[in-house]
């Protein structure tokens, strides 16, 4: 199973342990582990202004993902720096493309970018974006996207913006650009994998609890569910002509705490693997920086050294 990576979120958004995660010594130290236990990326999400109600109800918070993502990259030299996910629509894309440039370029070219549409509508209207527009502003941002990322003088006309012979320079290492993963379970998800992104980034929701009516996104239980809707994801590529395959990353096949036996998560990869998946991201367990430590070594040892 040597062909299938393992993703990990990093555990700086948890403020109940502020004095063990978040210091640039735990950033130095988290990533330091990862790199040596030979996990393929560490992914951060994007809150930047989550409502109190939504934190209540069993919400998190989330730092700022290209200050965190910089200072993984200063603390590694393999591991791959991954959103998961950004939500596109907070912020102009030209915006997006000069962070993720920049961060290509002094990382030496590990950069990811996954994105999504977004879902809470609280965090929309602080940061006066329109929450019914954002299907289709993620969809024009990210052909600005991909425009702005390459790394010469590009024009683009968007709805309320306009680039007209711009530059942003130096362009990220990787051409044409970093990958450009779309998140999320949903039918029009996989329509824009398909037609704008380079992999698609569902998440399974059984294990993370996930309140489905608050994501507003499809549910996804399993390797069954993943096949299927691949099989939708194939029908769009026929559609749409598109012969190039897509990388399929699944977020979340464990949670933290999970009682699991090594070979059982083994096992499980192995069945999203078989069903189409090329990463899947696992949980790490620890309520402290070193039992975190320890528990992401664990993995590496018995769990990504025998796969």
């Amino acid at each position: 199973m040597a062909d299938i990576k393992i993703n990990v979120s990093l555990p700086f958004d948890e403020l109940r342990t502020a004095g063990e995660f978040m210091t640039p010594a735990a950033v130095t130290e988290v990533g330091k582990v990862l790199d040596a236990a030979g996990f393929h990326a560490g992914l951060v999400t994007d809150h930047p202004v989550p409502t109190g109600r939504w934190l209540d109800a069993g919400g998190h918070h989330a730092q700022d993902p290209f200050v965190m993502l910089s200072l993984l990259a200063a603390a590694t030299t393999r591991l791959r720096l991954q959103t998961g996910i950004l939500v596109l629509p907070y912020r102009s894309p030209f915006l997006v493309a000069r962070s993720v440039a920049t961060l290509d370029h002094f990382s030496g070219g590990r950069v990811t970018l996954s994105v999504g549409a977004g879902y809470l509508k609280g965090e929309f209207r602080a940061l006066g974006v329109d929450f019914a527009r954002r299907n289709d502003l993620t969809d024009e941002y990210l052909a600005a996207l991909r425009a702005a990322l390459s790394g010469a003088e590009f024009t683009f006309d968007g709805d309320g913006f306009t680039a007209f012979g711009n530059r942003i320079l130096p362009g990220p290492v990787q051409r044409p650009h970093p990958p450009l993963l779309v998140g999320g379970n949903s039918r029009r998800a996989i329509r824009r994998a398909v037609e704008l992104g380079d992999g698609w980034n569902p998440f399974v929701t059984s294990v993370s609890g996930t309140d489905l009516a608050t994501t507003r996104t499809a549910g996804m239980t399993g390797p069954d569910d993943l096949r299927a809707a691949l099989g939708y994801l194939a029908e769009q590529c026929d559609k749409a002509g598109r012969t190039t395959p897509l990388a399929i990353h699944v977020g979340g096949i464990s949670k933290p705490g999970e009682n699991c036996s090594p070979a059982e998560v083994v096992d499980r990869i192995g069945r999203y693997r078989d069903a189409g998946a090329t990463a899947v991201s696992v949980g790490v367990t620890g309520s402290t920086l070193a039992q975190w430590c320890d528990d992401a070594a664990f993995i590496g040892s018995e769990i990504i050294a025998k796969l």
